[in-house]
């Protein structure tokens, strides 16, 4: 069903170009697709300052020369513009963006920011792992796993390296690391930045995760330890609030969180990393926007059923941990517009404080160059 719907929207946007000039179906694309990325982005309230994330477990303060997008905006960005699978954005808490970026932006990044439920990790191992033995069998793993893969239909996934090296911060609760990623057999020279960020807790983690291009490598690096301390526990979630007689102790230490399989969002990620990095982002756009409305036209709805499991798993995981399942599958991009509030300036950056959510004074304020 899915073939047959694109096949039509393939059909269809041949007549609609065979019936004008290839100058005026361009531009009246291009015309239309800015419009849309233009009323999503007046529709997008950002934030500074120090904010409560839902749940209450935890805090974001975020400083000038970044913004944060709450959970539901955040979702909408996840699913509908990038294409993840419901499931993938289940446990998002929202997303961190350098200030004068946004999710259409070309040459940027940002953090997804996530609580994972998982108990407290204990960090005995932090000091006795080997991370060049651990790189090298990982990528001695990945083969194995790409046989399947391929058989699911999905690109090869190839871990070329560490981009950052595995750090952990003890007297914070603090673990980040990079991998330099290849999807496919493609030789453009245009790999993957996969930035990772954990944060211990009592009863789980804090986490962040950025991916781009490994030409953004340079800017994240440039950014990262502002990063790296804008999330805290709140008073009695933190890690030192753990208490052994009626926590729960994670499967995961250290190394298995380093360890684990590259998620399976990553993948999806690539493919809008390379479309932006080539300059098709229109491109993407128009003709997800355009499967977006055969499937609404055929169906009524959205379909449910998402992809078959696309994770990366692999042994050498569960040297660390036996609960290391796969996150989901790559989906397709559905684009569904989000409408306007009335009098909502483009790019609007709001305070914590007029969202309703705590700010002390002095912090939460409006990003630079922003009302």
């Amino acid at each position: 069903m899915q073939k047959f719907l694109y096949l039509i929207g393939f059909m269809f946007v041949t007549l609609c170009l065979k019936a004008a000039s290839p100058e005026d179906s361009t531009e009246i694309e291009k015309q239309q697709i800015e419009a849309f990325v233009d009323s999503v982005k007046s529709a997008q309230k950002y934030e500074t300052g120090l904010i409560s994330l839902p749940g209450g477990k935890a805090e974001i303060n975020v400083p000038k020369g970044f913004k944060f997008l709450n959970k539901e905006q955040s979702k909408y960005v996840l699913t509908e513009l990038w294409g993840n699978p419901p499931a993938n954005a289940e446990n998002t808490l929202g997303m961190i963006f350098p200030e004068n970026s946004d999710p259409f932006a070309d040459s940027n990044y940002a953090f997804i920011v996530e609580f994972e439920d998982i108990g407290y990790v204990k960090d005995d191992d932090a000091e006795k792992i080997d991370y060049d033995e651990m790189m090298t069998n990982l990528q001695k793993d990945e083969k194995e796993a790409n046989l399947q893969r391929l058989k699911e239909g999905y690109p090869s996934i190839h871990i070329i390296g560490w981009a950052q090296k595995p750090f952990y911060d003890k007297e914070n609760k603090i673990l980040h690391w990079a991998k330099e990623i290849k999807f496919g057999d493609d030789n453009d020279g245009n790999n993957t930045l996969n930035y990772e960020v954990r944060i211990l807790g009592r009863h789980g983690i804090l986490s962040l995760n950025a991916v781009c291009t490994m030409h953004e490598l340079p800017m994240v690096k440039a950014d990262i330890n502002k990063v790296l301390h804008m999330a805290t526990f709140t008073d009695g979630n933190a890690y030192a609030d753990f208490n052994p007689k009626i926590d729960n102790v994670a499967a995961w230490t250290i190394g298995g969180l380093v360890a684990g399989k590259v998620l399976a969002k990553v993948g999806f990620f690539a493919i809008i990393v390379k479309f932006l990095a080539a300059g098709w982002k229109f491109v993407l756009l128009g003709f997800a926007a355009l499967a977006g409305f055969f499937k609404r036209l055929f169906t009524g709805k959205k379909a449910a059923k998402e992809p078959k499991d696309a994770g990366f798993g692999n042994g050498f995981d569960t040297q660390y941990a036996d609960n290391n399942t796969a996150d989901g599958a790559l989906n397709e991009a559905v684009l569904t517009e989000l409408p306007a509030e009335p009098g909502t300036p483009p790019d609007s950056v709001i305070t914590a404080s007029d969202n309703g959510t705590p700010a002390t004074p002095g912090e939460s304020k409006p990003a630079e160059g922003q009302v």
